[in-house]
């Protein structure tokens, strides 16, 4: 996604002292991941205090989202690994905060159902950073990103889950999810495939003699 949104310029200020120290992008992801996976568990168990304290991971989990990209930029430690675990730990973090969303909805008037949503809607977000991967190992690393509108990208959506959770409209949230995630995946996906067409005939006119 972008890198200069606004969640990446506050969490920039915040993270500048930790460029000269032994602290490694990595360290941040996996504090990314752990944070992500208690959000899900918490939200899987689908009572209070298990909510709110789900909601207050999740937001550290976006923060440690940022933090770690900014990190590496800041302090040049960035790597291709470091690149491609920060990709893969925000497709399981996604996954599995949705797919507790909907473990912990199964209680109220959707039943399972609820669980089957959650699922389609986190394994459309995982679609859509393996597209990501997809297209940065065809065209190189960068090519995956998209630009920032107003300050934002499609990745700050997901702020919208501990807004919605704390407000009380969790089935809202799921609906909308189902709905909206698999829509992402095929525009993604259309937007993509563009991009590596538009690459091929770039490569092809210029090989041309």
């Amino acid at each position: 996604m972008s890198h200069n949104t606004w969640i990446h310029r506050g969490v920039r200020v915040l993270v500048r002292p930790l460029a000269h120290t032994p602290v490694t992008p990595n360290h941040l992801t996996t504090a990314r991941l752990l944070t992500g996976l208690g959000a899900a568990a918490a939200f899987a168990v689908g009572e209070e205090p298990w909510i709110r304290a789900g909601i207050l991971l999740f937001v550290l989990s976006m923060l440690f989202d940022r933090a770690d990209g900014e990190l590496a930029r800041l302090s040049g430690k960035g790597s291709r690994f470091g690149h491609f675990y920060d990709i893969v730990t925000d497709a399981v973090c996604n996954t599995a905060v949705l797919a507790g969303l909907g473990i912990g909805l199964s209680a109220g008037p959707w039943g399972n159902l609820a669980i089957v949503m959650g699922l389609i809607a986190g394994f459309s977000v995982s679609f859509i950073f393996y597209l990501i991967v997809a297209i940065e190992r065809d065209l190189g690393l960068g090519h995956g990103t998209f630009s920032a509108v107003a300050g934002f990208d499609p990745d700050d959506s997901m702020v919208i889950i501990p807004i919605a959770m704390w407000l009380g409209y969790g089935e809202t949230l799921l609906l909308a999810s189902v709905i909206l995630a698999p829509l992402a995946a095929v525009l993604v996906y259309l937007n993509f495939r563009s991009r590596r067409s538009a690459h091929s005939r770039t490569a092809a006119d210029k090989a041309a003699p």
